[in-house]
């Protein structure tokens, strides 16, 4: 059966459109869309349907909207988003908004006025949510200057302009991402940054019950400012592929019910790489919370493996108590090769310090999954919660999520 948009967006386009067109889409009964390509251009009609290929500018208004199936935004067009525009996305296909390289996005809310991604159904796993591709340089296994996506689009990332700009994030919310793809066990991230350049703007975003990582970085030199990751399955923060963003702070992560590591960092095995730099950092792990596997390691704030780096400062950390005869830390060193040429390194390139660690369990010490380093810490008292702007922006069905840090 198919459907076409035209006939349902004909009558509003000629309403409220002037000098513009919009892209005809049809779906196919198993999913497939069909874009005519180079026609999309104006602003979407209030109550409108995001879908199909973006290839010239489009804009987004202040509304309520629907996003179905993958929606892409090409090389060289910008897909605006004003404050106060929300989106149901549909879960009967495969949904994400995705940014390729050379392709903008310029989604600016507001505290007060958010932009959201959410479902109707509100559970987790229900879409792909956002990923963006930009054209810095990365470093993945054996020092890959590419690679091949792993979302499921599998396209190629990595690039050469460590400055480029996909645009601005910002006061977005998306809320139940993580569906599975291509094996049906492997899932997406809520936000996906794939080789990222540092003119990319990245504040004041929220991830919210997704069923992989909250935020993850594919090599890469963009920064992220002001960012939350609330109630994620796997790991609430996570990284590769040698990311190196320089100008990173406060993110807090609370991780309730099921949840991994707070952080999981690695460099792809590369060796020689540029620790990423993050100052204010809350990690709060909630006590009914469980690893995605039970009896799994995967219970410690921070993990590093895989020659992962990382410079972090003002790091208050609650709530990492063993679990399942596993022990938590506050820092969990993986491997022998990461230890030696990573920690071990002068100046050392793993530093998370100072250190504000309670209501955990092996308190003053690294952890050591290989051989113990022994690493020890002082609690910093001095080090409180990051501090974050309240608002819309932060609320889900009435619900603060940053309750935790008061």
């Amino acid at each position: 059966m198919k459907t076409n948009f035209l006939t349902l967006l004909s009558l509003t386009l000629l309403l409220s459109v002037s000098s513009c067109t919009i892209d005809i889409n049809e779906r196919t009964g198993d999913g497939e869309t069909i874009s005519t390509p180079g026609t999309t251009t104006g602003v979407l009609p209030e109550g409108g349907k995001l879908s199909g290929d973006i290839t010239k500018d489009l804009t987004v208004k202040k509304g309520n909207y629907v996003l179905e199936g993958i929606v892409k935004v090409a090389d060289g067009a910008t897909l605006t988003i004003e404050p106060g525009a929300t989106f149901t996305v549909s879960t009967n296909v495969s949904s994400s908004l995705v940014v390729l390289q050379g392709g903008k996005i310029l989604a600016i809310g507001s505290a007060a006025e958010p932009i959201v991604f959410s479902t109707t159904a509100k559970v987790a796993g229900g879409w792909g949510g956002i990923t963006v591709y930009g054209r810095a340089p990365i470093k993945a296994v054996n020092g890959n200057a590419t690679a091949v996506s792993e979302d499921g689009n599998a396209l190629t990332y990595g690039g050469t302009d460590a400055n480029s700009s996909s645009g601005i994030l910002k006061f977005v919310r998306v809320e139940y991402a993580g569906k599975k793809i291509g094996d049906g066990t492997s899932e997406t991230n809520t936000f996906t940054f794939y080789s990222v350049g540092d003119g990319t703007i990245l504040e004041n975003l929220v991830a919210y019950k997704g069923t992989d990582d909250g935020f993850e970085f594919f090599g890469g030199t963009v920064s992220a400012r002001n960012i939350v990751s609330y109630g994620n399955f796997d790991d609430a923060f996570d990284w590769q592929d040698a990311w190196k963003g320089q100008n990173n702070s406060n993110w807090f992560a609370f991780q309730t019910v099921t949840g991994n590591f707070g952080m999981e960092i690695e460099a792809s095995g590369n060796t020689d790489n540029t620790a990423p730099k993050i100052s204010n950092i809350t990690l709060i792990r909630d006590a009914n919370t469980n690893p995605e596997v039970a009896g799994s390691t995967e219970i410690s704030a921070i993990q590093f493996k895989k020659q992962g780096s990382g410079i972090f400062s003002n790091v208050y950390v609650s709530g990492y108590k063993n679990l399942g005869g596993k022990n938590a830390y506050a820092v969990l060193i993986q491997d022998d090769a990461t230890n030696n040429s990573q920690v071990n390194t002068t100046p050392s390139k793993v530093v998370v310090s100072p250190l504000n660690y309670v209501n955990s369990d092996n308190l003053g010490v690294w952890g050591y999954a290989a051989t113990n380093g022994g690493a020890t810490f002082t609690n910093a008292a001095t080090v409180t919660k990051v501090s974050l702007p309240t608002g819309a922006w932060a609320t889900v069905d009435g619900v603060d999520l940053l309750a935790a840090l008061k």
